[in-house]
């Protein structure tokens, strides 16, 4: 257990438990660590925890109030606010958890079928087309998975609208539905894609680096009205958050953040299989490695601030592949209502005013 948990604890700024939202992926580091390692407790919060099947139900707890703040995809704040497969709502993002960490895995037999890249992809399409139709699984409709996806297949001479289909499954179920053959491949965080290749049933043709390197992958998602009248708990949850995510981007700390996800009530699967991205090398399967320190950021490179180019590269993405209903347009300033840099260099500023008091108290 972290040495913060031995820090003297600010006033609890609410009697109320803040009910947080997560989804069993190693990217909820952040909240877990701020949770295990006191630095919650030691902003004046009290949380609880709520461990969430899928991103529909994170959205719409959030939505109707059942959550004051998640771990959420970043592309979900955009199309809640646009009211896409739901109903409309302002919601935000005043901190981004990670950057990067995802990958498109494909089934072994793609691989014996000669599938290598998106080209040879192509190549099987075309061979098999009076046969079967190839499935790939993303884990929301309006996500980065999808933009990658995506991506990768058009790279190769794939339509994703005409050639494939393309269907929703939460993270923790792909793996499953991989190994039953349901689905071909899929595009989702980790530890899914190293389970699948630990247990030979899957490999990596791509990880996010190659996809979109830095981009914004979860955030903390809040309503709008939640960041604006309790204000102070929401700049203490970022300042809290800050400090976790420095941590697990600490490479002595990575091991022991492996057995904390391992545990039951997070991920529930088993250190060495969250090793692989967190501690690395990331094994890619068929011999393809890539470094850790290349596959996730929590808090290297300003991972942690919701820019406005972080907020463009996803609508770009809806964009590009037609992701909004012909009769939506996108506010000119949605990016940056939905994305607020400001709220997160004010949570910064508030929490160096709060250590220079206690060194001053000290």
């Amino acid at each position: 257990m972290s040495t913060s948990n031995r820090r003297t604890a600010a006033s609890p700024l609410t009697q109320r438990p803040l009910r947080i939202g997560f989804i069993a992926l190693n990217d909820a580091a952040p909240i877990i660590v701020a949770h295990e390692n006191g630095f919650f407790k030691k902003h004046g919060l009290h949380v609880e925890l709520s461990r969430e099947v899928g991103w529909a139900t994170i959205r719409d707890k959030i939505i109707h109030r059942e959550l004051d703040a998640a771990h959420a995809l970043g592309a979900m704040v955009i199309s809640t606010n646009l009211g896409i497969n739901c109903l409309p709502c302002e919601c935000l993002t005043a901190f981004v958890l990670n950057s990067d960490g995802n990958c498109i895995t494909l089934s072994e037999e793609l691989w014996k079928r000669g599938v290598r890249d998106a080209d040879t992809m192509r190549e099987e399409i075309v061979r098999s087309r009076h046969e079967r139709a190839y499935v790939f699984a993303v884990v929301f409709a309006h996500s980065s998975h999808r933009i990658h996806v995506c991506d990768w297949l058009r790279g190769g001479g794939i339509d994703p609208e005409k050639d494939v289909r393309i269907v929703v499954v939460p993270p923790p179920q792909l793996f499953r539905n991989l190994a039953a053959g349901t689905i071909d491949g899929y595009s989702v965080g980790d530890p899914w894609n190293s389970l699948a290749v630990r247990e030979k049933i899957g490999w990596c043709p791509a990880v996010s680096p190659d996809l979109g390197p830095g981009h914004a992958e979860k955030v903390l998602m809040v309503r709008k009205d939640f960041a604006e009248t309790r204000s102070g708990e929401h700049l203490a949850l970022i300042a809290a958050l800050s400090e976790a995510a420095a941590l697990c981007d600490q490479p002595d700390f990575r091991p022991e953040l492996c057995g904390l996800l391992a545990r039951r009530e997070y991920i529930n699967v088993a250190a060495r299989v969250i090793q692989s991205s967190l501690v690395g090398p990331f094994d890619a399967g068929h011999g393809r490695t890539v470094p850790a320190v290349d596959f996730i950021r929590f808090h290297r490179d300003g991972a942690n601030d919701p820019t406005a180019a972080k907020a463009a590269w996803l609508i770009e993405g809806f964009n590009r592949h037609r992701f909004l209903p012909a009769s939506m347009t996108t506010p000119a300033d949605l990016g940056r209502r939905a994305f607020r840099s400001d709220l997160y260099q004010l949570a910064q500023k508030s929490s160096r005013k709060r250590q220079d008091h206690e060194l001053v108290q000290a």
